[in-house]
């Protein structure tokens, strides 16, 4: 030990501390590399979004066609689904018009509604002659499957996160051989369960693929999986299956190594992968002309030579079905799409990928340039400094910019320019690291005494504490205790134990709106307001103000437990806390406002009032969180959303649609919120055409699904106004609004 201080103290007087610090630091920038954590991957990634930004794959030919199932037909024809003969006629009229291939990004995974079979035993009121003519009438299914026989039709897949039920072993899959190192599938993304279509049309195909795609961590789609496992099986993604189809290649050949998987080769086609067997998609700018209408296709207003030599996706932008997906280059581009820029890159032989020999390249450059940093920096002058440090930054883009644009290589130059920095900063701030340390334990005893992030502003902007306020978009949270007035009545001779309890409850709510990055406002008895994106800037206030909404019934959950368990054991009557939250997302004006004696930091605002009153309307929804579009919108891709209806609140004069929250992203990938959210999709459909009977059909077979309970009272409600609609029937002109009668 003491020769181990000697041999310190002689480093660190002929060598220098911070120079040993920096080595140190070269060796953990090397083994973060290696590790890869998600802030580094994200840095990369983002600036392969910049490359592909500045520089997109350009448009050259356009062998893909995309067949949209947009807005447009939907008004025309009705709500999706449509019936199978419709889409029959699709496949028809553009294999007549030329199609080489039809992609469906869609799974007709149930038999259709509208087959006559089904037709004849639903209807009430036919004759028996009737029943018996439309049993004896092929299946709207069948008259599909014949139209796919006589084209080159590949259908779509979608994996799922648990299995539905067991696999039909009869209904084909494609072929797949593995040739390199064993044991690579463990690489694949795997999907627990295979959602396929009715089986008279999927053997009627002439293949199937998976059109599920992996967001990365941030939401974007960079990489697409062209080979998974899904249900035990290894399968194609949907745009390969259809180059597959195309090429006449009977089996798919998977290329692995020791690190996974390097590419899928094909019939004159090599598709490089990552280790997981994504491919990196090389993006055009979006560009409609490759759209095409559903509508104008059945109704053969489009020119035959417009689907000629083609490969054809039919897919949808139509905002209700909720396909919209977010690339390095668009912010909002249909998922149909995505699968039209992986055919035209792969194609046109346009692809991107990383080579295997990247990390080494990264890693050596790091380690160089950091050494010579630790070397010459102490014995250069600031401006010598910085123009090599230039000169060293510039070198590291160049060579990546160049292997991009010359090679379609990515090779990464954020990490030895992020290591060399991070060398560099420690080597000119070593000496503040002290002070730096003594400003953090200030911050920290004051905001002992005051928010902390009310210190912090004031301390930078004091002008912040005279009267009045700024304009700004919020997320405002109104929640309230429901029964609250019978609960405190069983307190009457312990009012003690009422303020035990209230704090008991409020307490881990307001510590949850806290962690979560919004603001308390206020405390009204039991109810609490509270607001997000003032007085800081929050990008993500509609993201965190959902969360805080479900952690807070998560809280009062545990809370009711605690609370049952000392009733039980106290032999007193247990009353259950169940909260109702509001959430809305506009403009308000937000400050200090009050007089010169007492001021309070608060928000004023259209969206305020609206964000009370949705809280109020809780109970009769029979969800706990309820929210405006604008939240809803905001956090339709991390929550389970659900549209409840379409109001008229009490003191605004437009009506707003509202949603609610019924849990996180499993529960949105669930199989039964997907099915519940599609009966009550169909029962507004209907509703607000005024198709009555079809509302209430819908709401009959909604109470036949899984977790139907949850939908009961909204079930309830639709009930009531149908009845009192079908002998008070709306004014000409109505638009489903709602004009609720009280706040």
């Amino acid at each position: 030990m003491k020769r181990f201080k000697i041999l310190r103290r002689w480093f660190a007087q002929k060598f220098g501390l911070a120079r040993l610090i920096c080595l140190a630091l070269l060796v953990l920038f090397a083994g973060a590399r290696l590790w890869d954590p998600p802030p580094i991957q994200e840095l990369r990634l983002r600036t392969f979004d910049m490359f592909q930004l500045i520089d997109p794959r350009e448009k050259a030919a356009r062998p893909v066609v995309i067949v949209d199932i947009d807005d447009k037909s939907l008004t025309r024809l009705g709500q999706w689904p449509w019936p199978r003969t419709r889409i029959a006629d699709m496949v028809q009229n553009l294999t007549k018009n030329g199609a080489v291939a039809i992609g469906f990004d869609m799974v007709f995974s149930e038999a259709d509604r509208l087959n006559p079979e089904q037709v004849a035993s639903q209807m009430r009121y036919l004759d028996d002659a009737t029943r018996a003519k439309l049993r004896e009438l092929p299946s709207n299914d069948q008259i599909l499957a014949d139209a796919i026989k006589r084209s080159h039709v590949v259908l779509g897949e979608t994996g799922l996160p648990e299995v539905l039920s067991e696999l039909d072993k009869s209904l084909p899959f494609t072929g797949v051989a593995t040739v390199g190192e064993d044991g690579a599938e463990r690489f694949l993304f795997e999907f627990p369960g295979l959602l396929r279509n009715v089986p008279v049309i999927e053997r009627a195909a002439a293949g199937r693929g998976l059109f599920s795609i992996r967001t990365e961590r941030d939401g974007l789609i960079r990489r697409v999986p062209m080979i998974m496992r899904a249900q035990g099986n290894i399968m194609p993604s949907l745009s390969l299956e259809i180059l597959r189809v195309v090429t006449g290649t009977p089996t798919l050949l998977v290329r692995t190594d020791k690190t996974g998987i390097k590419s899928i080769r094909l019939k004159g086609l090599e598709v490089p992968t990552d280790k997981n067997g994504q491919l990196w998609v090389h993006y055009a700018r979006r560009d409609p002309s490759i759209y095409v209408s559903a509508v104008d296709v059945l109704d053969n207003a489009v020119p035959p030579t417009r689907f000629d030599g083609k490969l054809v996706l039919v897919g949808t932008s139509a905002g209700g079905l909720n396909d919209i997906k977010t690339t390095p280059v668009s912010r909002a581009m249909p998922g149909v799409e995505i699968h039209a820029q992986v055919l035209e890159g792969v194609l046109s032989r346009a692809v991107i990928s990383q080579p295997n020999y990247a990390l080494g390249v990264e890693l050596i450059a790091a380690l160089i340039i950091g050494l010579l940093v630790i070397i010459f920096t102490p014995n250069l002058g600031p401006v010598r400094l910085v123009l090599v440090g230039a000169a060293f930054a510039a070198i590291l883009i160049g060579v990546s910019w160049f292997s991009y644009t010359q090679h379609r290589y990515l090779i990464d130059f954020t990490y030895p320019l992020l290591s060399t920095t991070a060398v560099y900063l420690t080597l000119i701030f070593a000496s503040f690291v002290r002070e730096q340390r003594q400003r953090v334990q200030i911050r920290g005893q004051f905001a002992q005494y005051m928010s902390p992030v009310l210190v912090e502003q004031l301390a930078q902007s004091p002008e912040k504490l005279v009267l009045g306020g700024e304009e700004r978009e919020m997320t405002i949270m109104f929640s309230d205790v429901r029964g609250f007035t019978t609960i405190s009545e069983s307190y009457k001779h312990d009012p003690q134990g009422l303020i035990e309890l209230m704090n008991r409850f409020l307490t881990p709510l307001t510590d949850v709106i806290i962690d979560r990055k919004g603001y308390i406002d206020k405390y009204m008895g039991d109810a609490i307001m509270a607001f997000w994106n003032a007085p800081l800037d929050d990008a993500e206030h509609e993201i965190n103000a959902c969360e805080a909404a479900i952690q807070m019934l998560e809280q009062i959950d545990e809370v009711n437990k605690e609370r049952e368990q000392e009733a039980a054991d106290g032999g007193h009557v247990y009353i259950p806390l169940n909260v109702g939250i509001g959430l809305n997302t506009g403009i308000g004006v937000v400050g200090n406002m009050g007089s010169d004696l007492k001021k309070n930091y608060s928000v004023l605002g259209d969206s305020v009032n609206l964000a009370s009153r949705l809280e109020g309307q809780s109970k009769a929804y029979g969800f706990p969180i309820i929210v405006g579009s604008r939240t809803a919108l905001a956090a339709k891709e991390k929550f389970a959303i659900l549209e409840l209806d379409f109001i008229m609140v009490k003191g605004k004069t437009e009506p707003e649609v509202i949603y609610a929250i019924a849990g996180r992203e499993d529960v949105m990938h669930s199989a039964a919120f997907q099915r519940l959210r599609n009966i009550t999709i169909e029962m507004l459909g209907c509703y607000r055409s005024r198709d009555w009977q079809g509302a209430l059909d819908a709401i009959e077979r909604g109470r036949k699904s899984e977790d139907a309970d949850t939908l009961e009272k909204l079930f309830r409600l639709y009930e009531a106004r149908i009845k009192d609609f079908q002998i008070d029937p709306p004014p000409e002109g109505w638009t489903g609004a709602y004009a609720l009668l009280t706040k």
